[in-house]
């Protein structure tokens, strides 16, 4: 019903950030190959090919609702999907250092003992 106000920040977006989405693409992809090293993350990095990353969890690491809690409280904001799925987003207000904070922070916590 609100369509108008969809409309108009994707109209803000092609007026003036086009430009800058190879930056978002880049740092998603940094942050997938991170997260890609881990033993207990899983992610085919054929699939991060926008500023979206969705991973899965190995049944030993924790949950995500626990990872996305814990990242939380570090200032990483990311969402559960489901038990063991957990999607990310790289976006024009997160920078490159930000992201590999992220990622540090991200394998961090799956690797936590479950």
């Amino acid at each position: 019903r609100q369509v108008g106000i969809f409309a108009g920040a994707g109209l803000h977006a092609l007026d003036h950030h086009v430009a800058r989405l190879a930056e978002d693409h880049a740092n998603a992809r940094r942050l997938g190959e991170r997260l890609a090293a881990s033993p207990r993350i899983v992610l085919d990095l054929a699939t991060v090919q926008t500023n979206i990353i969705v991973f899965d969890l190995t049944g030993d690491a924790p949950q995500a609702a626990a990872i996305v809690t814990r990242a939380k409280e570090r200032g990483v904001l990311v969402y559960a999907f489901g038990p063991r799925t957990i999607r990310a987003v790289t976006h024009l207000d997160v920078s490159r250092e930000q992201c590999e904070r992220a990622a540090g922070i991200l394998v961090e916590l799956a690797e936590r003992p479950a």
